[in-house]
């Protein structure tokens, strides 16, 4: 079985405050660095038993720094993955959650995305459609038995979930996927695919938990 192993980049000064998206010079914080330190040396066990042929990260700063301690211990080169950036917020970038939520789109994007264009930007449904083109890319590179990681963003990973769960694009926010977690979803022979695991923290010292009623994942 071939298996996809999707790790949201750690935390930084962002994550549940602001949305990133695109702009630059978004970094791990101190504790970003540490969980991506404990998040190599899970990946880096999992390595010993049964080792991954590829290491994948979106260009994203904050992605690469999360990918080049995996890269270390695994003695893997990074590469780049364009189809897994983080989501074009276009207008949107750069804004603080709490006044998004006031926005009519607020409603839209996490009641049925699948019908939200970010104003300037892409729409969560061609987000999808990338992203998971890069996985296939990924995908069919990799023997019968290969494994690889990707290294992206919250809701890339969660609509690339969405899709090989065969769960509707506007569900998508039911999953959470918090900062440098991982899940995993595997392939059989017949391409059949099996989501393994979602949102494993496991290795986090202080995982991120979701706060009941916020209406809203930890973006950045």
């Amino acid at each position: 079985m071939k298996s996809i192993f999707l790790v949201r980049h750690a935390t930084n000064d962002w994550v549940g405050k602001r949305l990133a998206g695109r702009l630059p010079g978004v970094h791990l914080n101190a504790e970003g660095k540490k969980q991506a330190e404990a998040l190599a040396e899970r990946l880096f066990n999992e390595h010993v038993r049964h080792a991954f042929q590829g290491l994948y990260s979106s260009p994203m700063e904050r992605a690469i720094e999360t990918a080049d301690p995996i890269a270390y211990r695994l003695g893997l080169p990074v590469e780049r993955l364009d189809e897994v950036i983080e989501v074009d917020f276009g207008a949107w970038e750069g804004r603080e959650l709490q006044t998004l939520r006031e926005e009519p789109l607020w409603r839209v994007v996490q009641q049925t995305p699948s019908r939200m264009r970010f104003p300037g930007g892409e729409s969560v449904a061609e987000m999808q459609q990338r992203a998971v083109a890069g996985v296939e890319r990924v995908l069919a590179t990799l023997d019968d038995k290969g494994r690889a990681i990707i290294v992206a963003h919250s809701d890339v990973i969660k609509a690339i979930i969405a899709w090989y769960s065969g769960t509707h694009l506007d569900h998508f926010q039911r999953f959470v996927v918090s900062p440098a977690s991982i899940s995993v979803i595997g392939f059989s022979d017949e391409g059949v695919p099996h989501v393994v695991c979602v949102n494993d923290t496991a290795h986090v010292p202080r995982p991120w938990v979701p706060q009941a009623g916020n209406g809203e994942e930890a973006h950045g």
